[in-house]
C-alpha cells in the first residue's frame, strides 16, 4: 500500500496547459488521420478504431502526473497563526 501512496498526484498550472495542448493535437492529428484513411477503404469502423487508438494515446500521454507536467510548481505562503489573539487596539491615524 505505501507504494500507491508514494506516487505524486499533482500537476502544476503551466504542466495543465502543456497537457491539454498535447492531448488536442493528438485527438485533432488522429481524428484527420482517421477521417481520411476512413474515406479511402469506405470503412467508417476504421476511422473509428483510429480515433480510438488516439484517445488511448492520449490518455496514456496526459492523465498522469508525468514529471514534465511538475517542472514548475508553485510556492504557496506559510499558514498564519490563528492562535494569536488581535490586541483589540487599533492605532489612531494621525
Amino acid at each position: 500500500m505505501d507504494f500507491f501512496t508514494s506516487i505524486p498526484t499533482h500537476i502544476d498550472y503551466v504542466g495543465q496547459a502543456k497537457a491539454e495542448k498535447l492531448y488536442r493535437a493528438i485527438i485533432t492529428l488522429f481524428s484527420i488521420v482517421g477521417f481520411i484513411w476512413g474515406y479511402i477503404v469506405q470503412q467508417f469502423s476504421q476511422s473509428v478504431y483510429i480515433l480510438g487508438a488516439g484517445f488511448l494515446l492520449a490518455a496514456i500521454l496526459t492523465v498522469p502526473p508525468w514529471p514534465m507536467y511538475r517542472r514548475n510548481p508553485l510556492n504557496w505562503q506559510n499558514p498564519k497563526n490563528t492562535e494569536e489573539k488581535p490586541s483589540g487596539k487599533k492605532g489612531k491615524k494621525q
